[in-house]
């Protein structure tokens, strides 16, 4: 007896599009008619087209709504946001209790295929997605997160673990929050509980233009834009999308209204004003929820080329806006019962911006972090960030241990996130203390290249440019991070480090510039003295020499120049020529020799 083998199943993975209308029996029931045809033009004219743009198939209308699928995750979001807004803007005009608005649920799945239909628990997941979503919103599950992270042009707040109905195991949920998608007019229904602002959410919106000249509004418009591109750079940061943002230019807007709307913990708004040949810049950050003030920064400049400016101005503001942000993170961590890793991660970032004297206190943050998170980038990079910043100094006891400890937490975060700028960063500059400067730079210009606001790689590509022979090129590196972050906790050693190269080319006088700039900045840094010591007595002024010198050893009283000659920093022999230099002034200016 021949026995038949059972028919194959058709199986594929898909992205599952699950809609429907909100309220449609009680839309029927106050107009069936109107209803139908309203439906039937909304779907002829703002859904089918974006699905099939975005290679997708409606698999089956339900009366209600309808069952999609894609190839592909990130089509499928952006088919949904595109006939969300397009549904938006044919029903703008309609009264309020007869508007028809769509709610979206999104999953990837492995399903069941039939001619006219598909089945599995990857479609059911997506129609209960759907019935959690807000009206005019998307749900995702995080199956599809995973897929569409950072590539389909939209932000998402996280909703969390979700038990959805007739659905074993919990979903983890994000909507969408681009474009006002999770804020459009809604017939009465109890509206989704958003969780609380993700960490370092922000909006820029639109800066006013006060110039009463429309030809600056695309300078304006376009600090705006780069602004909120640079800013989404920052690690683990939460950035409005420029669409959302720009829906509020030229409006009055209420701070708190904008932190529920948008799910954002802070609001930077600005305004530039043109008069004659200076242009005047004014940002502030607000907190959303309280309206307080946290940061307010002005600029002041002549016109020139408005490029250049417009690149300088919006460098300057991101590396303020992190260290602000991250300051107001921690402030918060602080207030908490129970702090998790990453307001621990916050409170030690936020000591280490205060300077190397707090390097200790930033250290115990970070070792609490990895103590709860094994995982945690935030606290491998902190823990390097700590190590590098105290191995980096040439006057440190114990430099090896510090950089090997800097260069393996580096390469342990980067193996959890290689896109890490910070981590590429740090590890550059281990390689380039510890004689391996072509190894830093390019892992610095790899920093650069993930993050061009970063400012300490320019620095540390200066320093390795010294340790490599080539200290007139020094200079320009320093320059560049100066002009990025004058203002910077670590000014004070890029202009150590130029001074540094100063001398070793046998430029003393501008040497003696940088060092006293460099003491300007920061009078406790000893080592800025004790080269500066060794400037003038290269320039033969012994007394301000020896001046220089006493200061110095106030400050580190085991200092000698043998302990200079410990530092395994490079075997260049252009640069152990040129430190001789050094040598040679710190002993006319009176600087133990060990």
């Amino acid at each position: 007896m021949v026995h038949e083998r059972p028919a194959r199943v058709e199986r594929r993975l898909a992205a599952i599009l699950a809609a429907d209308v909100v309220g449609y029996s009680r839309l029927m029931h106050h107009d069936e008619e109107a209803t139908h045809a309203k439906l039937t033009t909304l779907l002829a004219d703002g859904i089918t087209n974006a699905i099939s743009e975005h290679g997708g198939r409606i698999v089956k209308n339900t009366g209600d709504g309808f069952l999609a699928e894609f190839p592909s995750a990130v089509e499928a979001v952006r088919a949904a946001v595109q006939f969300q807004m397009r549904i938006r803007e044919l029903t703008v005009a309609d009264a309020a209790d007869g508007r028809i608005a769509f709610r979206v649920g999104i999953n990837v799945g492995d399903v069941i295929v039939e001619p006219h239909d598909i089945f599995g628990d990857g479609v059911n997941i997506a129609a209960r997605l759907e019935s959690i979503a807000e009206p005019g919103g998307i749900c995702i599950s995080s199956s599809a997160y995973d897929h569409v992270r950072g590539k389909a042009g939209v932000e998402f707040a996280d909703l969390g673990v979700q038990n959805l109905k007739n659905i074993a195991l919990s979903v983890r949920a994000y909507a969408v929050v681009r474009d006002g998608l999770s804020s459009a007019p809604e017939p009465p229904r109890a509206k989704l509980d958003l969780p609380s602002p993700p960490r370092l959410s922000i909006v820029v919106l639109p800066f006013a233009n006060l110039s009463g000249d429309p030809e600056q509004d695309h300078f304006v418009d376009g600090v705006t834009d780069s602004l909120t591109t640079d800013l989404s750079r920052i690690s683990g940061s939460f950035v409005i999308g420029r669409h959302t943002a720009f829906t509020y230019k030229g409006k009055a807007v209420d701070l708190k209204k904008v932190g529920r709307e948008l799910n954002v913990r802070y609001v930077l708004e600005g305004s530039v004003q043109r008069s004659g040949k200076r242009l005047r810049l004014n940002v502030q950050l607000l907190d959303a929820e309280t309206e307080n003030h946290l940061w307010a920064e002005r600029f002041d400049k002549p016109v020139a080329d408005l490029f250049d400016m417009q690149d300088e101005i919006v460098a300057r503001l991101a590396n303020a806006l992190n260290a602000q942000m991250i300051a107001a993170e921690a402030r918060r961590a602080e207030r908490a019962a129970n702090p998790d890793a990453m307001d621990l991660n916050f409170q030690g970032y936020a000591c280490s911006y205060r300077g190397v004297e707090h390097m200790s206190e930033a250290r115990s943050f970070f070792e609490r972090a990895l103590a709860i998170d094994h995982g945690s980038v935030g606290a491998l990079v902190g823990l390097a960030l700590v190590d590098l910043t105290i191995g980096a100094s040439l006057l440190a006891d114990n430099r090896a241990a510090y950089l090997s400890a800097a260069e393996a937490n580096a390469i342990k975060a980067l193996a959890l996130a290689p896109d890490h700028a910070v981590a590429h960063r740090i590890l550059g500059g281990a390689y380039i203390f510890t004689n391996r400067a072509a190894q830093g730079i390019a892992e610095c210009e790899r920093a650069l290249e993930i993050d061009r606001n970063l400012v300490g790689a320019h620095s540390a590509i200066g320093i390795a440019k010294f340790f490599m022979g080539r200290g007139a090129e020094t200079e320009g590196h320093i320059v560049e991070a100066l002009r990025l972050s004058p203002r910077d906790i670590f000014a004070h050693r890029w202009m150590h480090i130029a001074g540094m190269a100063k001398i070793l080319i046998g430029a003393d006088t501008e040497a003696v510039a940088w060092l006293q700039r460099s003491i300007e900045a920061n009078r406790n840094f000893p080592a800025a003295h004790f080269w500066l010591a060794a400037a003038l007595g290269l320039l033969g002024e012994r007394d301000q020499a020896r001046s220089a010198a006493e200061v110095g050893l106030k400050l580190d009283p085991g200092f000698t120049i043998s302990r200079l000659l410990l530092s395994k920093a490079s075997n260049n022999p252009t640069y152990l020529a040129e430190r001789e230099r050094v040598c040679e002034g710190m002993r006319l200016a009176g600087v133990p020799e060990g």
